[in-house]
């Protein structure tokens, strides 16, 4: 089980990273990553989120849509649960550290309709999941979205000074890096 765990984990970090193999959770991942600090910070309200979703969407669905036959209902149910992890995070966030809650700015509630945590929660359903695999694949996955946004943000940091061709800055810019990112990280699935 342990061994089974431990692959779940590296396979949704490195080897299907949500944002560079399943190009989930791009919106994000475009535009908090400019400072490496922000991005940490959206790395990790995502990590609880995605955590926190895969264990209770897994929980509703399996005790409740399920049991009731009710399993149709689980992409609306799922959303809801998302937007109310997400209004606690940014509760917390805005009391507890205003400079990262005024940082992340708009994208703090688009966690909500981001792509990437209803994703991870329908895989988990899709994959049928239990409890804690569920929760490994979510936390997974939110360290492997942490790890790409963080990565990015630093690479941008660092070529934000350079001289590049006027029709290159900006966007362009930015995603060819998100192109070699992914390419770079294609390099894992060998190893899975």
């Amino acid at each position: 089980m342990a061994n089974t765990l431990f692959l779940v984990l590296i396979t949704t970090a490195l080897v299907n990273n949500v944002v560079l193999s399943q190009f989930l959770g791009i919106c994000p991942f475009l535009g908090v990553s400019k400072n490496v600090k922000t991005a940490g910070g959206m790395g990790g309200a995502v990590i609880f989120v995605i955590t926190l979703a895969s264990a209770v969407t897994s929980v509703i669905y399996t005790q409740v849509l399920e049991r009731f036959n009710l399993v149709y209902l689980k992409t609306i149910v799922f959303i809801l649960v998302i937007a109310f992890l997400v209004q606690l995070v940014e509760a917390f966030l805005k009391k507890m550290v205003p400079s990262l809650y005024r940082a992340l700015g708009v994208f703090l509630p688009l966690i909500t309709t981001n792509c990437a945590v209803l994703g991870v929660a329908l895989t988990n359903v899709q994959k049928e999941y239990d409890l804690i695999t569920s929760v490994v694949s979510g936390f997974g996955t939110a360290v492997g979205f942490t790890i790409a946004i963080v990565i990015m943000a630093s690479i941008r940091e660092k070529t934000e000074s350079n001289d590049f061709p006027e029709s290159f800055k900006g966007t362009p810019a930015v995603l060819l890096t998100a192109c070699l990112m992914s390419m770079a990280f294609f390099g894992f699935s060998s190893f899975a």
